[in-house]
């Protein structure tokens, strides 16, 4: 279908979506420009900044995760595929809106395939779930190629349908590969997919406990489906053992970044 691009947009201001360093922008979202200072606010600025850098940075907030370098590659969303989410969300969660917000939960995937192409297009298709026959199609936020390129797909501000449950507040990250030891076991995709995780966790004050797998999504807190015969429905990626594993390489990073780990993780048996 055509060469995935190798061009990485690193950007400047925390989100795909913003200005990247190069001036190229991601569709559908706005630069990330600044209003310029009057000459007295200049002024004050400037004395701030004087006394910061003479001995006030203890005050400053710490460390902050880093974005890590990600690869603009989107799959279509036009205003169908934007209404069909907003339906979606409206018959298995209650709201009425196709918009991500405020993200409280990273799920974690594999994608039981062996190439990054294939993965993209079978996000790409758009095509209807084989038991209710409904659109949108699946997606995801982010693939993690097995180099470790991170690729993002869909912007951060949509819903992505990529966990029963838990679609309406949780950011999807798949990664390339056919099981969870392969991805555990691959140095280049961790060091990508930990970094991801914690600038996300930085960015969206997300707990480490809320950091999961697909294969935990029926224990989360924030599990939530109003279709009864999904109410128990989950996949086998990312089960909870490997994902202490994942978790536990998780925290160093955190530390490192300053990222707050905030409360331990709170299950909910639900009799699945």
């Amino acid at each position: 279908m055509g060469l995935l691009s190798n061009d990485r947009l690193v950007q400047s201001c925390g989100s795909v979506g913003c200005r990247a360093r190069r001036g190229a922008t991601a569709p559908g979202s706005a630069p990330c420009g600044q209003v310029p200072l009057p000459p007295l606010a200049r002024f004050v600025v400037a004395v701030a900044l004087a006394g910061l850098l003479a001995g006030g940075a203890a005050a400053a907030k710490g460390n902050e995760a880093p974005q890590p370098e990600i690869v603009w590659k989107p799959i279509p969303f036009p205003q169908k595929r934007l209404a069909d989410t907003a339906a979606y969300a409206k018959r298995h969660y209650g709201l009425d809106t196709w918009r991500l917000e405020r993200p409280r939960v990273i799920v974690q995937h594999y994608t039981a395939s062996s190439t990054f192409s294939s993965a993209y297009w079978s996000f790409h298709s758009n095509a209807p779930d084989r038991e209710l026959g409904e659109t949108p199609g699946i997606c995801t936020h982010f693939v993690i190629d097995r180099d470790g390129t991170i690729y993002q797909l869909v912007r951060l501000a949509i819903m992505c349908r990529h966990t029963v449950g838990l679609n309406w507040t949780a950011i999807g990250v798949e990664h390339v590969g056919t099981s969870d030891d392969q991805v555990l076991e691959n140095a280049a995709q961790m060091r990508a997919s930990l970094a991801l995780a914690a600038w996300l966790m930085d960015r969206y004050g997300i707990s480490l406990g809320n950091v999961i797998g697909h294969n935990e999504s029926v224990t989360s807190p924030y599990h939530r489906e109003a279709y009864r015969g999904w109410r128990c429905q989950t996949h086998a990626d990312f089960p909870r053992e490997a994902m202490d594993v994942y978790r536990a390489r998780l925290r160093p990073v955190l530390a490192r970044e300053g990222v707050p780990v905030g409360p331990p993780p709170r299950r909910v048996d639900r009799g699945c």
